[in-house]
């Protein structure tokens, strides 16, 4: 949506967990902590979630949720929400987009778009 009251936009930092990791599982576990912030010139509400997560070999798991880790946050207008969450892939390197379903004070539905992000091993690429 190219309208300006409806500007939510999403950073995203990662990091991998080699602790909770069992690379001779092919177990690859990283984290990510996440900030919604509204841009916008109406309060509105993460209502829902929808990640598509692909790991190194190409396989695609799609997950879809109300809110963040438990929540439906109401993120004011100029101010940003951030929380934290993980991820297991069966593979050194792999991607997560998506997209959190908004709704605006002012009763509008939209998206907020997740960009693609990697997530990948140290090492794992050059």
């Amino acid at each position: 949506m190219s309208d300006s009251r409806y500007q939510v936009d999403v950073s995203v930092v990662t990091r991998y967990l080699a602790a909770q990791s069992q690379p001779e599982q092919d177990r690859f576990a990283f984290a990510y902590t996440i900030t919604v912030k509204n841009n916008g010139l109406i309060p509105a509400k993460l209502l829902s979630r929808h990640w598509v997560i692909t790991d190194g070999d190409g396989h695609v798991e799609e997950v879809r949720g109300a809110g963040v880790v438990g929540q439906q946050p109401l993120i004011e207008a100029g101010k940003s929400h951030t929380y934290s969450s993980g991820t297991v892939m069966t593979t050194k390197v792999g991607t997560m987009q998506g997209s959190y379903q908004m709704i605006a004070d002012d009763g509008q539905h939209f998206d907020a778009i997740i960009a693609p992000f990697r997530l990948a091993v140290p090492g794992a690429l050059h």
